[in-house]
């Protein structure tokens, strides 16, 4: 079981009922590269369906410069809940969306220099 991420290939290396984890092409035994997908089912109630929680999870070693150490792992980790019953296309829509926000300009300058641009 593979998972593509760009034009990078992950193979799963770990799976339980409900999580897959992934190595990708750079793992070695002192290089992360991780990545995880997970999720946890709706819990309903008698008044409501739940939601459903889904997790992916990306991790890597970079080299590092002008540090005190001279590597170490960035992470990235997006927990999403989606209430039983939202059409694929507003969950697709949704997705899309977020994936455009993440390599946004505005996330880009975020992540690299803690700065939000209003």
């Amino acid at each position: 079981m593979t998972l593509a991420i760009n034009a990078k290939t992950f193979t799963a290396n770990s799976f339980s009922d409900k999580a897959v984890g992934y190595f990708g092409p750079a793992k070695t035994a002192s290089v992360k590269d991780d990545a995880r997908l997970a999720y946890s089912p709706a819990k309903p109630t008698d008044s409501y369906s739940g939601n459903v929680r889904a997790n992916v999870k990306l991790s890597r070693t970079h080299t590092l410069t002008g540090a005190k150490t001279t590597s170490a792992d960035a992470l990235v980790v997006v927990d999403i809940s989606v209430p039983v019953g939202t059409a694929s296309a507003d969950i697709d829509a949704m997705l899309n969306d977020v994936g455009a926000l993440l390599s946004s300009t505005s996330s880009k300058t975020l992540v690299k220099n803690a700065q939000i641009n209003y």
